[in-house]
């Protein structure tokens, strides 16, 4: 019912939206509210609508109740005939608010529009959608998905989907298990503001309930299913030139495969290298990009227009078009390309996170060896100190004051548990970032959690041993008591801080380090009070040394109840706050500026250059399908785009410059553009190619007229027809949409017919017909020029490749009348793949057009 109330929200902010992603949940939501209104009904059928594709009736506008339920019966019967069973469901429940049978049809709904198409691997529904989540969410810690109650309820489920496909809206490594608030929270704004998806679900319904709801977490998920599942298709390319075409491709095809297969190959190699190897990978990878790639660009851009060229040649001197070899073709080239640029971008992002990683390792395990020395040089000579029997011949007052001491020792040693768990952590830390000293780390780690866990054991055995002579608490100086009180506690407060200003920082943002000056600055305003500590510590030692002067005890000025001294307070008090900690904050600070800076500028070119790229595609595309001008003017006007965005690259040049300065800096991360570097790379590396290749296509149209006689009224009759029936706008028609061009001219054939004129219009049957191959069709047709091998090639069609043809197949193919003549006149089929009653249509082809009387 939250997922309901949120929905119903959104529909009625936007009464208007088609967003076809969240057609699905507004349907549900919007048709089954108890309310029962009339504008919800009408809400209902217009995301309805626009789910289907099919218009319905025209709902009624009155307000009465049976105006209601006849709106909702429309609804409820489209429903029904698009296959959802609506079990003992009626309008007038619906409108009389029955929350049951409401909520019911709900989940039915969303069953078979949200979820019921979902499949993966030959399971379907929610088998399928249970194993799309447990394949994606395997490789993240603290994540087991089993079944869609518990197993979300920690919020770390949605996290890690959004983090699978998206890892730049979530720093997944800073979640913790046990805060689902903030977990959930964190899921369900990032999928609503960045995925589109909206909120339907509360993190405390989730949270404060042992077993959350199934059907709404089954929903929710499945819209991260719409949201991830899509492909991306990746774009064809064509052949090179007439004189070695089969060399050119082969030679670009190695070039491109190799080049993926070796950033690939990288990866198992470069686990264990160090922050400057990795480094130096990433200055080598740059040089690739920006030396080795761009003339490879300019060479498949060039492969494509010489391939472009002899094929209209070919076609003018009416000899067949160039196939490629196996391996070779234009989707062998383009699919070698898109992985090549799939490997590289898989790489940089490769590089990138092993730089954070290693980065990380080298101020974990600093920090480990840091805390791991104050606690070693603590503990040095504590065990041999709890093994003494000091006790067994000392007097009772000596007894009593090492029972004090020791309930010192008990004090500290509870205070420095706190930096065995810290020790323990980050040696924990460290395996799970696989550091290559772990084993180094791990025996150190055991050898202090050992000797602590014998500390603890003697220090049992010898608090047992000294409460025997408590007697000898009576005659202790409260004093000596008060100081080791509240020395204790001091020094390990100074130890602390010694060790949090002694402790190394990184930081990745100027907020970060804004807030460790913050926090620094408190950490100063509370020392005046820690002074003022000391001075009463000191204080009090003064007075026990008065102590023992007057009543001329024989201590030799030391405390029986702790082994610190107001010297060792005093040189630590010194020691601690010598620190230079304040000038590296400001370097720092100066450093995460500069960072934001180069973030701001190359911000401001990319938000430029990334747009300027997408209307110049299109202001191309424009001219390519428009028909103002002629040919001659169409290509003069491509000419002149073209020189406008060869004058652009300078600007493109200054960015990659930018880029180099951010990645030099190890900035990971952009709040200020959508535009990253790869983005405006690509998208130059389409426009060049693009504005070639048109430019290409009008010059073969120029050599298609020229050589053709083709007028530039029939040009642009050709080219309006040919926009007319390219209904995607794609610059190309499918084989439907040719079939319809070919109808609408007056053609009446059958398929065999239609797959012999494919065969000439998509020699290399992708299943596209570009214009030129329509011009070459068109001029063709109107110019009747069929010739005894076309007429040969289109039997060859009907006799299925075969030499010979049967009179059942002219019958079942041609016109009765056609059939009668061709075979009352074919003479009978003598070759050796002879079979009875077969005909020989070649030499009757070859009759047709020479001297015989046939």
């Amino acid at each position: 019912s939250t997922a309901v109330s949120h929905q119903l929200t959104n529909i009625q902010k936007n009464p208007e939206a088609t967003d076809t992603q969240c057609c699905h949940d507004n349907l549900c939501r919007a048709l089954t509210l108890p309310y029962a209104l009339s504008y919800c009904h009408i809400q209902a059928w217009f995301h309805l609508r626009a789910e289907c594709g099919e218009r319905l009736a025209k709902p009624e506008r009155g307000k009465m109740r049976v105006h209601k339920i006849s709106n909702v019966n429309k609804a409820l019967n489209f429903i029904a005939s698009k296959g959802v069973k609506l079990v003992s469901i009626g309008a007038e429940e619906i409108v009389d608010g029955n929350a049951k049978m409401t909520l019911g049809m709900i989940w039915t709904i969303i069953l078979r529009f949200a979820i019921q198409d979902i499949s993966v691997e030959e399971t379907s529904a929610k088998e399928g959608l249970l194993l799309w989540c447990q394949r994606k969410t395997a490789p993240y810690k603290n994540v087991n998905i089993q079944n869609f109650h518990i197993s979300w309820k920690d919020g770390l489920g949605f996290c890690a989907l959004i983090h699978r496909h998206r890892p730049e809206l979530i720093d997944y490594g800073k979640l913790r298990k046990d805060d689902p608030m903030t977990n959930l929270n964190t899921a369900f704004d990032v999928a609503e503001k960045y995925l589109d998806i909206p909120k339907m679900l509360d993190a405390e319904d989730i949270v404060g309930t042992a077993r959350p709801d199934e059907k709404a977490i089954m929903t929710y998920v499945s819209s991260f299913y719409h949201a991830f599942s899509g492909a991306q298709k990746v774009s064809q390319g064509t052949p090179s030139n007439a004189s070695l075409p089969s060399l050119c491709f082969c030679s670009l095809g190695f070039v491109i495969t190799s080049s993926s297969d070796y950033w690939l190959s990288w990866f198992p190699t470069l686990l264990t290298n160090t922050m400057q190897a990795m480094q130096q990978k990433l200055e080598d990878f740059r040089d690739y990009r920006r030396l080795h790639k761009p003339p490879k660009v300019q060479e498949k851009c060039q492969l494509e227009i010489n391939f472009n060229t002899l094929q209209t040649k070919l076609r003018l001197s009416n000899r067949p078009a160039f196939m490629p070899s196996e391996g070779k073709m234009v989707s062998d080239i383009s699919n070698a390309w898109g992985s090549l640029e799939g490997a590289e971008k898989g790489y940089e992002e490769w590089l990138l996170n092993e730089i954070r990683r290693l980065e990380r390792l080298d101020h974990l395990a600093e920090k480990f060896r840091q805390k791991a020395a104050i606690h070693e040089a603590w503990t040095n000579g504590k065990e041999e100190m709890l093994q003494r029997k000091d006790y067994e011949t000392a007097s009772l007052s000596d007894i009593k004051a090492l029972l004090k001491k020791h309930e010192a020792f008990e004090s500290d040693l509870a205070a420095h548990q706190d930096r065995v768990e810290q020790i323990a952590a980050i040696a924990q830390e460290l395996n799970e970032l696989e550091y290559y000293d772990s084993p180094s780390v791990n025996a150190r780690c055991q050898q202090i959690c050992d000797q602590w866990d014998s500390l603890g054991v003697l220090t049992q055995k010898r608090s047992e041993a000294l409460q025997r002579t408590e007697k000898l608490l009576e005659t202790i100086d409260q004093l000596y008591l008060e100081f080791a009180k509240r020395a204790a506690p001091f020094n390990n407060w100074m130890e602390g801080a010694m060790e949090d200003l002694q402790d190394t920082f990184i930081v990745h943002t100027i907020e970060e380090i804004q807030g460790l000056s913050t926090a620094h600055e408190q950490f100063k305003a509370t020392l005046p009070e820690a002074d003022k500590e000391r001075q009463a510590i000191l204080g009090i030692h003064n007075e026990i040394a008065k102590i023992v002067q007057t009543y001329h005890v024989n201590m030799a000025g030391t405390n029986p109840y702790t082994t610190i001294n107001p010297q060792e307070i005093n040189a630590k008090w010194d020691k601690s706050f010598q620190t230079n900690i304040d000038q590296a904050l400001i370097e720092e600070h100066a450093r995460q500026q500069n960072n934001e800076r180069l973030r701001r500028q190359f911000a401001n070119q990319a938000n430029v250059i990334g747009p300027w790229i997408q209307t110049k595609m299109e202001e191309i595309g424009r001219i390519s399908i428009e028909m103002h001008g002629t040919l001659e003017d169409q290509l003069t006007h491509l000419r002149q785009y073209e020189k406008s965005i060869v004058n652009y690259k300078p600007k493109i040049d200054q960015l990659e410059g930018d880029h180099q300065l951010i990645q030099e800096a190890l900035i990971f991360d952009n709040k200020h553009t959508n535009y990253t570097m790869e983005h405006i790379r690509v998208g130059w590396e389409q426009l060049l190619t693009t504005i070639a290749r048109t430019i290409n296509e009008i010059e073969n149209q120029i050599l298609t007229r020229d050589a053709k006689g083709i007028s530039q009224e029939q040009m642009n009759e050709f080219r309006a027809s040919f926009n007319h029936f390219d209904r995607k706008r794609t610059g190309m028609m499918d084989a439907e949409d040719f079939r319809a061009c070919l109808i609408s001219m007056g053609y009446n054939m059958g398929e065999a017919e239609f797959a012999r004129i494919m065969s000439i219009v998509d020699p290399n049957r992708l299943g596209l017909i570009t214009f030129q191959a329509f011009i070459d069709f068109m001029s063709r047709e109107t110019a009747d020029t069929d010739t005894a091998d076309q007429v040969m090639a289109s039997f060859k069609v009907l006799a299925g490749d075969k030499n010979y043809i049967l009179a059942d197949e002219l019958r079942r193919e041609l016109p009765p009348d056609q059939a009668e003549y061709c075979i009352a006149r074919m003479t009978p089929y003598t070759g050796p793949d002879a079979v009875p009653g077969a005909l020989d249509y070649m030499s009757f082809s070859t009759a047709l057009y020479g001297e015989s009387d046939l």
